[in-house]
């Protein structure tokens, strides 16, 4: 498929996905449009994932400063789990910040606000970070089939071509997000953005 064709069926699901939610009264944001969808339901769905063995074997997760998955970071800092998570947009020398459990000064799920984090967090460059047992993306629309498309502005894309030419991420590296059951579309194909999913919804 060229790369407009691809980016209109993109967009398509996007939009299919926002309106879904929007008439459903799914999310917390007055407009889903062009975002990550901070869904109601986060929590449980946090909890569910919490459940995976995959969760329960890692002790270093990558996690995205969306609010949807807030409840993952603090859940991941509550159980001891060493966190790093991008700085927006990537925009300082040392692109991630390391949330280490052992050395928080305020309560898991404080630290886990991406606004707390940056004040509290130190930054590491990609070559001090840890090798990633998890890694949890933020997605407007996934399948069962593990394909995700995000909101479009590809930093995901970028943290994940960093971290690989580093070496923390291999084949043995599990990608996972969580998202509103209005989310899974198993109707439309998506493309494959970054990654194999296993989705807790």
């Amino acid at each position: 498929m060229a790369a407009n064709s691809l980016d209109r069926a993109k967009q398509a699901v996007r939009t299919q996905v926002w309106d879904a939610l929007t008439a459903a009264d799914a999310v917390h944001d007055p407009s889903v449009h062009g975002r990550i969808p901070h869904f109601k339901g986060a929590e449980q769905a946090a909890a569910r994932l919490a459940t995976l063995p995959a969760w329960q074997r890692a002790s270093v997760v990558k996690a995205v400063p969306d609010k949807a998955q807030l409840p993952v970071w603090a859940r991941a800092l509550e159980e001891g789990k060493t966190v790093y998570m991008a700085v927006p947009r990537l925009a300082t020398p040392k692109p991630f910040y390391l949330l280490d459990p052992a050395s928080l000064t305020v309560p898991p799920a404080e630290a886990a606000a991406s606004r707390t984090a940056a004040a509290i967090a130190p930054t590491v460059e990609v070559d001090a970070l840890r090798p990633l047992d998890l890694i949890i993306l933020g997605s407007v629309a996934v399948n069962r089939d593990g394909a995700r498309i995000g909101k479009g502005a590809v930093y995901s894309d970028i943290e994940f071509a960093l971290l690989t030419e580093a070496g923390l991420v291999t084949s043995e590296t599990i990608v996972v997000t969580t998202v509103h059951a209005l989310q899974v579309t198993d109707t439309l194909k998506l493309p494959l953005d970054v990654g194999h999913l296993e989705t807790g919804t």
